[in-house]
């Protein structure tokens, strides 16, 4: 039996869910709400409580169903094998194209160091894939480096994004936010739904908070606790960050930012000291987007070893590094860019960010109901069931809601991605089709 002095207490993954989902998810999202007006912030009442509900969730399907998969094997509990491959295909593609609206951010903020990036559609483009290949190569290393370098590059955002949630309410004016919100006119409901892709992308991240199951004193306990206390600390950030910055920064500067939280330091302080924030925004988002291009790579490996990719995507190096995979998750990316480009990084995030969202959403919705099956075969007491189907239709129904909110273009592709995947899955189900002994034994009829 493992020492349980060496497991992570209730704190510790408390702080560990929070600092994984946090990441990079918020450095240009004050510029996103900012065209929307301070009406958006509304968004994060609903994204929390839809995004608490779905990360207890995922935390209840760890606790109870042990298969290694992730949300790939919660979803094959309930939709069998081409629910497996469709929830990691559909997985590994919002990965691919959130990496790169990542790597857009980590442009942006680059612009103050390397001004020719901000000066047009190709520079942009040129420095997206430039960040893409070059954390790819540096994930030839393995990932103890990632995992190293990615743990001590994520404070480059949350110290800062914390820091202002705490010491911005004193530059913080209440006419600025007022001016503020609503600049277009919108019905609530609709800034609200507009903003809700945007809000959602803060949180995606969250269902890896079910994964260190194995390393956690009193799982059954402290596990739900830890992704719903994780994800509301996150939001608490969230929410305080974007509200003081739209308080502090005039809207119409705010939605013409490539760098947010940089300009408001700058605001606040200096322009040096906006410099720095701006340098750990940069830091903070390569290390993300390592971490994230190892993710990715590992997301198709594992399909692979499950009969369900290419076996390319299965080979490693020495480094125990999917090097192969690597290349072509990068070269995969390096076309997303090239086919959403756009003078505007903060137009070409938002795209993104409702593309990433929704082919997130789906895999969200499939494993969810899974859990259905997986609380059946546990025997779970009629009180863990019911009030987990309650949280269950609670997160269901917000992701339905996110993925209207998406819009139709955002919808119609991730349609199109699924049908794609459904195609896909047809050339390898013979694979774990199990052919009738009689129909092997039958010789063929030679008039057929």
């Amino acid at each position: 039996m493992a020492d349980s002095s060496k497991k992570m207490s209730l704190m510790g993954l408390t702080t560990l869910v929070t600092v994984n989902m946090m990441g990079s998810g918020i450095i240009m999202l004050p510029t996103n709400m900012a065209q929307l007006g301070a009406v958006s912030l509304l968004s994060w009442i609903f994204t929390a409580i839809g995004s608490m509900a779905i990360a207890y969730c995922f935390a209840q399907c760890g606790v109870f169903c042990s298969r290694s998969g992730g949300l790939s094997a919660y979803t094959e509990e309930a939709h069998a094998k081409s629910g497996f491959f469709l929830c990691s295909y559909l997985y590994f593609l919002s990965l691919a194209i959130a990496n790169v609206a990542v790597a857009i951010s980590a442009v942006g903020y680059m612009t103050a160091f390397v001004p020719w990036l901000g000066t047009g559609a190709i520079p942009l483009c040129i420095g997206t894939i430039s960040l893409i290949w070059l954390t790819t190569f540096a994930n030839f290393g393995g990932p103890g480096i990632t995992g190293k370098i990615g743990a001590f590059t994520v404070w480059g955002v949350i110290i800062p994004v914390a820091g202002l949630s705490i010491i911005g309410w004193f530059w913080f004016k209440p006419d600025v936010l007022a001016a503020a919100w609503n600049p277009n006119s919108l019905p609530i409901s609709e800034a609200i739904s507009k903003a809700i892709p945007l809000t959602l992308w803060a949180f995606l991240g969250m269902e890896s908070a079910a994964q260190a199951t194995d390393a956690v004193e009193n799982p059954k306990r402290n596990v739900p606790l830890a992704c719903l206390f994780g994800t509301l600390g996150a939001a608490v950030v969230y929410v305080l960050s974007t509200t003081v910055i739209q308080g502090i920064i005039p809207n119409a500067e705010l939605a013409k930012s490539s760098a947010p939280f940089a300009l408001v330091y700058a605001t606040i302080f200096s322009p040096m000291v906006g410099n720095i924030v701006m340098a750990l925004a940069v830091m903070a988002c390569v290390g993300s987007l390592l971490g994230w291009q190892f993710t990715l790579a590992q997301t198709a490996k594992m399909t692979a070893d499950q009969n369900l990719f290419l076996k390319l995507f299965s080979k490693v190096n020495s480094m125990n590094a999917p090097v192969v995979g690597m290349i072509v998750c990068g070269v995969l990316q390096t076309l997303m860019a090239l086919s959403t480009i756009s003078p505007d990084a903060a137009a070409q995030f938002s795209k993104l960010v409702s593309l990433a969202a929704v082919t997130n959403l789906i895999p969200y919705i499939t494993a969810l109901t899974g859990l259905l099956v997986i609380m059946h075969k546990a025997g779970v007491s009629s009180a863990i069931r019911t009030r987990n189907v309650v949280v269950l239709l609670i997160a269901v129904t917000y992701s339905l809601y996110a993925l209207y909110a998406c819009g139709k273009d955002a919808v119609m592709g991730g349609t199109l991605v699924l049908a794609v995947g459904y195609l896909l899955y047809g050339f390898l189900a013979k694979r774990f089709t199990e052919v009738p002994a009689a129909s092997q034994a039958r010789p063929a009829n030679p008039q057929a």
